[in-house]
């Protein structure tokens, strides 16, 4: 009877875990939930890339970067192309620019770009919501700008990106410190979330060519555990239990 009772308590336990994160990717599911609210995917206030190049924004972001002729990077969330072909210009024939989105459409008409361009050194790949699907060991550099705050599973996303880093390969951000919703992310919270994950921020500065800020991370130590990720308290930015 005490086992029957114990299986059925399970059965319901097991059922309520899975209602609970119904909302979420399988995937993701072993990780803890972001309890924050996420900007949709519809963006576009950070200007056409005539303005954006008006105030050297990418020439300023690669240069921190210090992205060069042979480097390998990674652009996520990529839309429609505006850091891919000058990634793809700065790093030459002798560095790859890997562009990924997972907007189909994006995809589609950046795939249109890159071959109007005769972009030799970049490829497309579609991404997931929670994972780059990048692959291991291939990049110096990460991209994620203006589109970190619209991951809606940032400890899986960033698990699954870190074993793409090469060696002293490092994570790029650009945001703007204002809401998750609001399209930006409050630094202090960025600053948890890629720590729970077992990242180190190597710079922060904030430009007037950007917009917003610039944060570039490194990983350090072992890729923790996944039900060991501690969620960062949105309020404080400070991780919880």
């Amino acid at each position: 009877m005490r086992l029957a009772a114990s299986l059925a308590a399970l059965v319901l336990l097991t059922a309520c875990s899975a209602e609970k994160d119904a909302d979420r990717p399988e995937t993701s599911r072993d990780f803890p939930r972001a309890w924050r609210p996420v900007s949709d995917l519809s963006g576009t206030e950070f200007g056409n890339e005539d303005q954006r190049d008006n105030l050297g924004e990418a020439e300023v972001v690669m240069d921190l970067a210090a992205i060069k002729a042979g480097t390998t990077v990674a652009d996520i969330g990529a839309g429609e192309g505006y850091y891919t072909v000058r990634l793809a210009e700065r790093v030459g024939a002798k560095g790859r620019v890997l562009a990924q989105d997972i907007d189909p459409g994006a995809i589609q008409r950046l795939g249109q770009r890159v071959e109007r361009e005769r972009l030799d050194n970049v490829s497309i790949k579609t991404g997931a919501a929670d994972d780059p699907r990048l692959p291991a060991g291939s990049f110096d550099r990460v991209f994620l700008v203006h589109m970190y705050h619209e991951v809606t599973e940032p400890y899986a996303f960033l698990w699954q990106l870190r074993p793409a880093l090469r060696q002293g390969g490092q994570v790029i951000v650009v945001d703007v410190d204002r809401p998750t919703d609001r399209h930006g992310i409050p630094p202090s919270l960025l600053f948890c979330e890629f720590q729970a994950v077992g990242f180190r921020l190597v710079e922060f500065v904030r430009r007037p060519e950007l917009n917003g800020y610039y944060a570039q991370f490194e990983a350090v130590g072992p890729r923790p555990e996944p039900g060991a990720i501690k969620p960062c308290n949105t309020a404080q930015g400070k991780t919880g239990s």
